[in-house]
């Protein structure tokens, strides 16, 4: 059985930033692995540790930078990586949801897996959409915002538990092979143990280009552009009070009375 687990590498803004152009200025960036592909890597590990000959294949999009993000799923226990990137990426400022299901979809004919995982969505752009989407390309079922996953192998079937509106939860069974979106809280991801640290540096992670799988630059065109980019403006200011808890108390009945909160 093989799983494949597309991952992300997301960045995350210090509280104090300036904007560069159409971003944020590197010097104010740290990158990690997506929040959300870490529960759908955790999963995949467990399945493969629970199971006979189950490979788990982690799947990225960017550039050789994340090597450093992807090598985290690999040290906790995925098998192989592949990281697709060229030089036509250089000079996109938006990758959307059509262009990376593209993308994700031409690996996944490659690779052939009878389980695709996916986050439910990235802590960056936050569309939310491109698991289901690369379901639809390459006419997979699907489940998504998945939090919890009873896998029947030799039956072919992935009972699922899923979120839906309103709090309500469904249970489903979803054939393979299937794309399944995996919601935070599924499990507890593990730590990469040293170890794992150092049999990462030993796996594969193989580099595919869009002619590798099939495409030109025009593949990453989006109807989606970014026009600007701006600190949201405070609505309101913080009003901090300096003192003792007796101090802070009362500088706080003040504004409260200032306000009119608790008046007759």
């Amino acid at each position: 059985m093989k799983i494949l687990v597309t991952v992300k590498e997301v960045a995350e803004v210090e509280d104090d930033f300036e904007i560069d152009g159409l971003g944020i200025d590197e010097a104010y960036l740290e990158y990690d692995l997506n929040e959300w592909d870490d529960y759908a890597v955790e999963e995949a590990v467990q399945i493969a540790e629970a199971g006979d000959d189950v490979e788990v294949v982690s799947v990225t999009i960017g550039p050789e930078r994340s090597e450093e993000t992807i090598r985290m799923a690999l040290a906790k226990g995925a098998d192989r990586a592949i990281r697709v990137w060229d030089d036509a990426f250089e000079s996109v400022d938006l990758l959307d949801v059509a262009a990376k299901t593209r993308l994700l979809a031409a690996v996944v004919e490659k690779e052939d897996p009878d389980l695709v995982l996916t986050g439910v969505q990235a802590a960056d752009d936050g569309f939310g959409a491109t698991g289901v989407s690369v379901a639809d390309e390459v006419g997979f079922e699907w489940a998504a915002v998945v939090n919890e996953l009873d896998l029947d192998a030799d039956g072919g079937v992935a009972n699922v538990r899923r979120e839906l509106e309103g709090g309500v939860e469904e249970l489903t069974e979803v054939d393979l092979p299937a794309v399944l979106t995996i919601q935070t809280g599924i499990n507890e991801p593990r730590y990469a143990s040293l170890r794992g640290i150092r049999q990462a540096q030993r796996k594969e992670i193989a580099p595919m280009s869009l002619d590798d799988l099939g495409f030109d630059a025009s593949a990453l065109d989006s109807p989606i552009a970014l026009t600007g980019m701006s600190e949201p403006e405070s609505e309101s200011d913080a009003t901090l009070f300096e003192g003792d808890a007796e101090e802070t108390a009362a500088q706080l009945a003040e504004v409260l009375r200032e306000k009119g909160v608790g008046a007759q």
